[in-house]
């Protein structure tokens, strides 16, 4: 918990299949490129089903957006609802071949505030990602929306690419 009394750990409840499923999805790394990125440059899918995500939002059962002004909370619940629109369609978060996070703010601190956020709720697997700071979204006082496509089906792995 922080000293907000929230508890800033969201997937230490997960449910255990969340870590015991096998990727389908290949993260392609480039020695040529640097090292110095916390995400995956490319990523390849075998032959499966391909989901494609709405971008996940920080709302609550009732859908008012959570967390007025605080973008790790905000990040948090897009990342917990992008979980579950996943789970309905039969995937996980290693399903995940590419994300797009959205952060509507022109502050790079707040940008890595979210992608912080998003990072540590993916733990090892590192997508490709890009991260935008935008003007606005769709909702009044959202700041925060994060966007996949997954691939379900196969089985795939983490390769070092030369050049």
């Amino acid at each position: 918990m922080d000293s907000s009394g929230r508890d800033r750990n969201l997937w230490a409840g997960r449910p255990r299949w969340f870590d015991q499923q096998m990727s389908s999805v290949e993260l392609v790394r480039s020695t040529a490129l640097t090292e110095a990125v916390p995400y995956a440059y490319a990523a390849v899918t075998p032959p499966g089903r391909l989901v494609f995500t709405a971008g996940a939002c920080p709302l609550n059962q009732d859908g008012a957006v959570v967390s007025p002004g605080d973008i790790a909370a905000q990040a948090q619940q897009a990342m917990a609802n992008l979980a579950t629109a996943l789970g309905a369609a039969r995937a996980g978060l290693t399903d995940v071949a590419k994300t797009t996070v959205f952060v509507a703010s022109s502050s790079r601190t707040d940008l890595v505030t979210a992608w912080q956020v998003v990072r540590d709720a993916f733990g090892d697997h590192d997508p490709p990602s890009t991260l935008l700071g935008v003007a606005v979204l769709g909702y009044p006082g959202q700041l925060v929306e994060v966007e996949a496509v997954a691939v379900i089906g196969g089985m795939a792995r983490t390769v070092e690419a030369q050049g």
